[in-house]
């Protein structure tokens, strides 16, 4: 039985506290399930946006799209997370990543370290925050026992079992990113549903499934999918027009070819949990529409 769908929008852009808000509120009438914020220098600090964003709604759960770990002392971050847990009445997700961006670590005066570093760092964080946030005697306490619902993003190999060992969702991000670089491509299908089967194979001892996230980087309203494919192929963007109608990271066509597509690619790959980015928050709307109950 697949997991019923879920629909978070990622907030990026901070103007004004009365703004922030509008636009949180404006997200729960559309239908997304849940808030979220991205963690990168430049952009809204997370926990203090997703306590604004809990208190300017009431119905939908609030997430970090992904925490930068190498940003965190463990001890610190799980402050942060009981905290934030509280202020929110038990509606946050916590969503946590190695980092990417070296540049970002060096703005920080933080060191970045090699794959292998930043992915040992996550490990002992993740264990870290268990341990912290499942003592009773630990204080802040947050609402949810042990910890929230954690979120584990990526598709290497350390990551995918990181994932099926500990998160309750596996976040895919459906990209390549050059080395130390906001900047990437797009895998297509076949590399994508290569790293779904490794994590299933990793989590095939799971006592209960994870639902399965991936973030969807573009959603284009057309009625002329093939030739949406083709304009955003031209990009470089990694995968050709016709594997652009395929990857899960992209949407092309009508609310109704949108919502056939999602169903689509629940079957094949398991996604879910499927998120947009801000600019395609009005876009998307009718999408959810479409698969209310599905």
């Amino acid at each position: 039985m697949p997991h019923p769908f879920r629909f978070g929008v990622a907030l990026l852009a901070l103007d004004t506290g009365p703004a922030w808000r509008a636009k949180c509120r404006r997200a729960e009438e559309l239908g997304y399930d849940v808030l979220l914020v991205p963690d990168h220098l430049g952009w809204p600090a997370p926990f203090p946006a997703l306590v604004a964003a809990a208190e300017a709604t009431t119905r939908p759960r609030v997430g970090t799209f992904v925490l930068n770990v190498g940003f965190y002392n463990p001890a610190l971050l799980a402050r942060e997370v009981a905290t934030t847990d509280a202020l929110t009445d038990g509606r946050l997700e916590l969503g946590l990543g190695t980092g990417y961006v070296k540049a970002e670590h060096g703005a920080a005066g933080l060191p970045f370290g090699s794959p292998g570093q930043r992915v040992d760092h996550l490990e002992r964080t993740i264990e870290e925050l268990d341990r912290l946030l499942g003592d009773p005697e630990q204080l802040p306490q947050g609402v949810q026992r042990p910890r929230p619902p954690l979120m584990i993003g990526g598709n290497g190999p350390r990551m995918l079992r990181l994932a099926a060992r500990h998160a309750q969702i596996a976040a895919f991000t459906g990209g390549r990113q050059a080395p130390g670089k906001p900047e990437g491509t797009l895998l297509p299908p076949e590399e994508v549903a290569a790293s779904v089967a490794a994590y299933r194979e990793h989590a095939a001892d799971r006592p209960e499934p994870a639902e399965l996230n991936i973030i969807v980087q573009r959603v284009m309203v057309t009625d002329d999918r093939r030739a949406a494919a083709r304009e955003v192929a031209a990009f470089g963007i990694g995968v050709d027009a016709e594997q652009a109608l395929e990857v899960p990271t992209l949407l092309i066509g009508t609310p109704a070819q949108m919502a056939e597509q999602l169903r689509e690619h629940r079957e094949r790959y398991g996604f879910s949990y499927l998120t947009v980015l801000e600019s395609a928050m009005e876009e998307f709307a009718p999408v959810i529409e479409e698969l209310q109950g599905s």
